[in-house]
């Protein structure tokens, strides 16, 4: 397996659960439409996180072995 691949799926799991801490329904109007919008909104921002976490740590490991 890539070792992207691997990672991206280790952070997007720490992500989750790091998420897991806040209450994005409290955020959004009591009605049917916008529980799902919220669970867009959660998943979105889970995939945001992991993506710029995962391009930051091999950012860094590469430039690391220049120096």
């Amino acid at each position: 397996m890539n070792f992207e691949i691997v990672l991206y799926i280790t952070v997007l799991i720490l992500v989750i659960w790091s998420l897991d801490a806040i209450n994005i329904n409290g955020i959004f109007k009591k009605s049917l439409n916008t529980k799902y919008q919220a669970s867009l909104l959660y998943i979105f921002i889970a995939i945001s996180i992991t993506y710029l976490v995962v391009n930051f740590m091999l950012d860094f490991f590469a430039n690391s072995q220049f120096v």
